[in-house]
């Protein structure tokens, strides 16, 4: 019986493009520091609507993701009046957790301003912490994963 863990799995994407709104900037007019996790949350909920795991899909198999860990690496600033271009990858894990890889880039000229990564736990409704990846997310990977 093959299994997701001797099958070969894809990398699944999002892009997706935000404006750098006037209350994400500080008085030097770049974006302050932390709302580049804004961007990644931005990211994160534009893969979900593609790849049908947004919050409410997960919230539906009565399962909440919260954050574990995020880390951002800061390249380039950007400035109000920018738009910016978030790649959002999903990298697969056998583990009971979500992790994604960030890219964002300035439009207007390309340039890679930042990257980072997230990762999110499984808990249900009663806030225990699931070790096991769930079924749904299992049938999740099988369906958006193999190749």
């Amino acid at each position: 019986m093959e299994t997701l863990s001797n099958k070969k799995m894809q990398s699944l994407s999002n892009t997706t493009s935000v404006p750098v709104r006037f209350s994400e900037v500080d008085a030097l007019g770049i974006v302050w520091h932390g709302h580049y996790l804004k961007f990644f949350e931005d990211g994160r909920e534009a893969f979900g609507r593609q790849y049908e795991l947004g919050y409410l899909d997960v919230y539906k198999n009565n399962f909440a993701i919260p954050l574990v860990k995020i880390n951002v690496d800061f390249k380039k600033t950007v400035k109000y009046g920018d738009q910016v271009k978030i790649i959002t990858t999903f990298i697969p894990s056998a583990a009971a957790k979500i992790i994604f890889n960030y890219e964002i880039y300035r439009e207007s000229d390309g340039e890679l301003v930042a990257t980072g990564e997230s990762v999110q736990v499984f808990m249900n409704l009663e806030h225990e912490l699931f070790i096991i990846v769930p079924e749904f997310f299992e049938n999740w990977k099988k369906k958006n994963l193999m190749c």
